[in-house]
């Protein structure tokens, strides 16, 4: 075998770490983002933040076009720690008292013996977040056992019965029935006799109340329809879950990265100014890398020069793709903005790549977790893309637009007999829209809607 060399061209994409950095700026939220700038600047002394106060001058005149809309952004802590003046307070954060702390505050004030305080704090670590007690008599009688001599189920269940008069109403009920019962009982200024047929109802007919199989239930109360729905509506004024309202929100707070509004009877998408972050080298750093006579400081701040070069760069082609791909959005979604989702257009991610002319993973990236304010309300830019389906004329209606109308013709159905899927299916098709009754079924699904005959009230 004779041996010899041979040259061969080829292209490959090399993932450079500014490239790698270009692509995770792309596809973090606003919060993330915010977080990813502050590391930088912790990390890069050439890297600052510019001065916005020459910024807030400008763009005074486009923030008075948003004044007839609701604050759309979360109220920002003042970056000094100092009170706004000497009679007001700092904020030291909220108190939360846990449904756990509430009953134990009331056994105190109970005057229980100690061997009820016992039997007590047992019942209350036995009870859960929604007020339900996860342990019967006898499993709590084997964990007192050792700790109270001659200890009896009886003794037990009067400790019971006196911590279910705590508030919040209903707590430490061992089922919904139960639950409901004690709160029906605590009741005042109801009618004595719409209180019985209320309590009959939840003690043996819950399952039927669960199905609103109302036929069975005005059979099995003796009672007419004028009765039966005031015993549904004292039911509906109950709460099942008595510890809710102990429970801690955990709310979640969005900030938009893209404005819309109307200009010139046009849609128009603008970035927020509030998301993006403005930066810039530091200039006196800068300078020191011409005087400085040692070679390792100039070679250290030459490389953070150009790192932060490189980070202003990158977020300047996240904050243009954004922008781009937002105003692509806009345009083709204008019936959107204007009369709501019924009139949302079918569009996927290819369409809006061939109009921005880049790939579309890049447009999955820049779309996720990325949210537009409205005069409709705030959206994540993938809400605007959906699947398509034809209609009698020729024509292209999407997903979205069919489960708002979905939305709207339940939402208009007479409650006594509401709509089932066949004839909402053929209310449709009256509109042109061709769906299968499947695919109703799934949407209603998908939006929470219960069946027609759970939908069914009497009221």
């Amino acid at each position: 075998m004779k041996q010899g060399l041979q040259f061969k061209f080829s292209q490959q994409l090399s993932m450079t770490p500014q490239l790698q950095q270009a692509i995770k700026l792309l596809q973090l939220s606003t919060l993330e983002l915010q977080q990813e700038v502050q590391q930088a600047l912790e990390d890069n002394p050439l890297l600052e933040l510019e001065d916005s106060d020459a910024e807030g001058e400008t763009n005074a005149d486009s923030d008075s076009d948003y004044d007839d809309w609701d604050d759309p952004y979360s109220a920002q802590l003042s970056s000094s720690g100092q009170s706004i003046g000497d009679d007001t307070p700092l904020y030291q954060g909220e108190t939360h008292t846990s449904l756990h702390d509430h009953l134990l505050w009331q056994m105190r004030l109970s005057h229980f013996t100690e061997r009820d305080e016992v039997i007590a704090a047992m019942i209350i670590d036995s009870i859960d977040d929604h007020g339900y007690l996860q342990a019967d008599i006898p499993e709590l009688l084997d964990a007192l056992t050792a700790e109270l001599d001659d200890l009896e189920a009886d003794e037990i269940a009067v400790v019971l019965k006196r911590i279910q008069q705590f508030e919040p109403t209903g707590v430490a009920a061992r089922s919904i029935s139960e639950c409901l019962q004690i709160q029906l009982r605590a009741a005042r200024d109801v009618c004595p006799e719409l209180k019985r047929w209320a309590l009959q109802a939840v003690q043996n007919h819950l399952e039927l109340l669960a199905n609103r199989d109302y036929r069975s239930l005005l059979r099995r109360l003796r009672v007419n329809e004028t009765q039966l729905a005031q015993v549904v509506e004292l039911i509906q004024s109950l709460a099942p879950r008595p510890g809710d309202d102990f429970a801690v929100s955990n709310d979640d707070y969005v900030i938009p990265d893209i404005l819309v509004r109307k200009k010139n009877s046009r849609w128009i998408a603008e970035l927020n100014p509030q998301s993006v972050p403005k930066l810039k080298v530091n200039a006196t750093y800068l300078a020191l890398a011409d005087s400085s006579s040692e070679r390792e400081d100039m070679q250290y701040i030459r490389q953070q020069t150009q790192d932060a070069k490189w980070f202003i760069r990158s977020l300047d082609s996240r904050n243009d793709t954004l922008l781009k791909v937002a105003q692509s959005i806009v345009q083709r979604q204008q019936g959107f903005f204007e009369f709501g989702a019924e009139a949302m257009k079918p569009m996927i991610l290819a369409d809006i790549a061939a109009t921005v002319e880049m790939h579309e993973s890049t447009i999955s990236r820049i779309t996720t977790q990325k949210y537009m304010h409205t005069p409709r309300g705030v959206f994540e830019l993938k809400y605007f893309f959906s699947s398509q389906l034809a209609t009698d004329n020729g024509g292209e209606c999407s997903s979205t637009a069919i489960r708002a109308l979905l939305k709207k013709l339940v939402a208009a159905e007479n409650p006594k007999k509401p709509l089932s899927d066949s004839q909402l299916t053929e209310l449709m098709a009256e509109q042109g829209i061709q769906v299968a009754r499947r695919t109703i079924a799934k949407y209603r699904e998908a939006l929470n809607i219960a069946p027609s005959s759970q939908r069914k009230r009497l009221i």
